[in-house]
Parts: structure tokens; C-alpha cells; sequence
């Protein structure tokens, strides 16, 4: 509401030249918006549609809370499960899936526990929790959170019963959790496109990857008019069209840091 009321008052303001203006709002994970990804398909689509995104990058939970309260024209986050339900409670029109990559589990050189080199994520961190070696959780319901969660499940350990132990929750984003993980010389899991672009990484290093259950989908989801009369439906859905195009989908593949590229389309 506060954002239609704003956007009502910046219309009167500016006059018929603003109110034409055509924009939505994309509440988002923020591993898209840190790693530099909508820097480079924004103007694209802009170019492409003379629509504009405007852009709010939170963790997946407070990503999908925000759209439910219609504070949002596009979802675009990183927990399947999540999203589905949020579809089937009628608050999104239809999810797609978007582009992937993966999450890996980063430590210091040091590498206390031993898990250097291993596939098996659940074991790895089973053997964390065996050595009581510090661990960053980001500890905020986002998409890399309730994944770390998941996992910590399926090895039957409750990693919050030694919480400010060995178990550290930030409730900090993706940045923030990586930067106390090296302060503190603990273990955290991250998405790749955040660690590529991740500035300060120190004696850190990739430690655990390539198992199938650190798979890291994406998906878009045009918020639905039925719940949120006033949502810019018509051009949320041209945003998750293009998005989900061959031209959309080119683009996200051939965003790279230093060689590397960050996200692989999957749309169908």
C-alpha cells in the first residue's frame, strides 16, 4: 500500500509524461542482485520493452512475505518448495523455473573438521557437528538458509541445540554471513554466484560441491491480480516472458565474473 500510495503522490508531482511510465516492482533473493545479474539483464529487457524494474533484494522468506502483501509485481526466488506454495495459496499466477546453479560449503584453509574434497554434503556437515567446528548460518528463512536447514534434517542433527556454540546464526544476508564465517574461521554454506563475486575471500576455499543435493534452482512468478488488484500484471508477466525466452535466457548464460559463468538457464 505505502508503495502504490508513493507512487500515486510521484505521479501528481511529475505529471502525464511520469504517469506513462511503465515499471515493476521484482522482489528478489539477493545472490541475483549481488552478484551483478540484474545490472546486466535489466537494460536489456528496459531496451527491449521500454518497461522499467525496480528491484528489492531481501532473502527468499522475506522476498515471498513482501509479494504476499502485494508489495511486489514479479517473485523471483531460490526455494521450490516455497514458491509452489505460495502459487497454490493463489498469491502468484504460475511459477517457472528460471536458471540454476549450486551451493557449496566454504572453510578456511585450516580446514578443522577434515571435509576437504568431499561430495557428500550431509556427511561433511554431520562431521562438523561430530568436531564441534564453528559453523555461519545465515539464520534468516532465506532460500540458502532453509536449504542449509533441509540438509541439517536429512543427517537427523539439530544444529540449533548448540546455538551461539559451535552453531553461530548471523541472521545476516549472504555478505554479512561470509564475512563473520572468516572472522571467525567457521564453516558456511553459500550459493557459487555469491562466492564468485564475494570480495573478501581470504584463505577461504571451496571445500565441499558437486553433490546432487546442493542443486540451486530459481524460479520467477508473476504476482496474481486476484489477490493484489492493483499488481502491474500485464507487465509482470512480459518480464517473466522475456525472462523465460530464448533472448532472456542467452542473456543469463552469458553473464560471467573473470571467466566464470554465475547462473545456467533451465526454462522450458
Amino acid at each position: 500500500m505505502r508503495r502504490l500510495l508513493a507512487a500515486a503522490t510521484l505521479c501528481l508531482l511529475a505529471g502525464p509524461a511520469f504517469a506513462q511510465e511503465r515499471s515493476i516492482l521484482v522482489q528478489s533473493t539477493t545472490s541475483t542482485a549481488n552478484s551483478g545479474l540484474y545490472d546486466h539483464l535489466l537494460p536489456l529487457f528496459s531496451d527491449a520493452t521500454g518497461i522499467r524494474v525496480d528491484v528489492v533484494a531481501v532473502g527468499t522468506g522475506q522476498a515471498i512475505k513482501n509479494a504476499e502483501n502485494c508489495d511486489a509485481d514479479v517473485l523471483l526466488v531460490h526455494a521450490k518448495p516455497a514458491e509452489e506454495a505460495f502459487v497454490a495459496a493463489g498469491y502468484g499466477t504460475e511459477r517457472r523455473d528460471l536458471m540454476y546453479n549450486d551451493f557449496v560449503l566454504v572453510g578456511p584453509a585450516s580446514d578443522p573438521a577434515g571435509i576437504g574434497g568431499s561430495t557428500d554434503a550431509k556427511a561433511a556437515l554431520a562431521r562438523i557437528a561430530e568436531t564441534e567446528s564453528l559453523f555461519a548460518s545465515r539464520g534468516d528463512d532465506s532460500g540458502t538458509h532453509k536449504k542449509e536447514r533441509a540438509l541439517w534434517s536429512e543427517t537427523g542433527i539439530d544444529p540449533t541445540a548448540a546455538s551461539g556454540q559451535w552453531y553461530r546464526e548471523t541472521g545476516s544476508g549472504m555478505g554479512a554471513t561470509l564475512n563473520a564465517a572468516i572472522g571467525m574461521d567457521a564453516y558456511a554454506m553459500t550459493d557459487r554466484a555469491t562466492w564468485i563475486s564475494f570480495g573478501n575471500t581470504q584463505d577461504f576455499e571451496v571445500l565441499v560441491e558437486g553433490d546432487t543435493a546442493l542443486f540451486n534452482q530459481y524460479g520467477v512468478i508473476p504476482v496474481s491480480p486476484e489477490h493484489c488488484p492493483d499488481v502491474n500484471a500485464e507487465d509482470a508477466a512480459a518480464f517473466a516472458d522475456w525472462l523465460t525466452s530464448v533472448a532472456g535466457q542467452s542473456a543469463i548464460a552469458g553473464f560471467e565474473i573473470d571467466g566464470q559463468q554465475l547462473f545456467f538457464p533451465n526454462a522450458e
